[in-house]
């Protein structure tokens, strides 16, 4: 893939944001992206963004409209949003967000 995966939002008051993604979500989007986001974004802004951009994300993050399936971990800057404000989560410039569901073994 070429390009750095930005997307532009033509405000001086955006923040740029990395992703990572691990696991199965590295079958669907690029290991890591830098996005720039409209300032104010939060968790679910980027997964609005990164659901558009790939085919197939939204199944594999969402159970149902706004709800996360139970295995998908969203770390920001390696704390899990669950124990933030959840989808509410808000970015800010600089952060660095993971993606992943749990390792499984046997």
């Amino acid at each position: 893939m070429s390009g750095d995966g930005a997307v532009t939002n033509g405000t001086e008051s955006g923040i740029t944001v990395t992703v990572k993604s691990f696991a199965t979500f590295r079958e669907v989007m690029e290991t890591q992206l830098v996005l720039q986001l409209p300032g104010g974004a939060t968790v679910q802004t980027l997964l609005a963004e990164l659901t558009a951009r790939y085919s197939g994300l939204g199944g594999m993050l969402f159970a149902a409209p706004g709800r996360l399936r139970d295995y998908v971990n969203i770390l920001k800057n390696g704390r899990n949003v669950h124990f933030l404000a959840g989808l509410d989560t808000p970015l800010d410039d600089g952060d660095v967000i993971a993606l992943f569901p749990p390792l499984a073994g046997g």
